[in-house]
């Protein structure tokens, strides 16, 4: 597996110059995503990402977070494995570190 990695911080810099192609893959359960997640991200369930693969083919690049790191690895491996090149870990710290930076997050589905 090679992990392709930025920092939260990395992605809420890149976020303003992000392409029509580009996503924000949270793959925290259900739950988690209402109480808060980043604007504009897509919740896929890290143990829902195998079967919902396709949906993320339209994208050129995939940007994949969890609340700390563990399921944002699980989900690129997985996704890894079915082909996709177009993957970045969000390292490291997760919605934790966005959080704690005090970065915008919006609430609900």
């Amino acid at each position: 597996m090679s992990l392709n990695r930025i920092s939260m911080q990395g992605l809420h810099d890149r976020i303003a110059q992000f392409g029509k192609k580009e996503i924000i893959l949270d793959v925290r359960g259900r739950d988690e995503f209402s109480e808060g997640h980043i604007p504009g991200a897509l919740n896929i369930p890290h143990d829902e990402i195998a079967k919902r693969a396709d949906e993320l083919k339209q994208y050129e690049r995939i940007y994949i977070h969890c609340r700390s790191g563990k399921r944002a690895q699980l989900a690129f491996a997985d996704l890894e494995k079915q082909g996709f090149k177009n993957l970045v870990c969000v390292g490291d710290g997760g919605m934790v570190e966005w959080i704690a930076a005090g970065y915008e997050t919006v609430q609900g589905v």
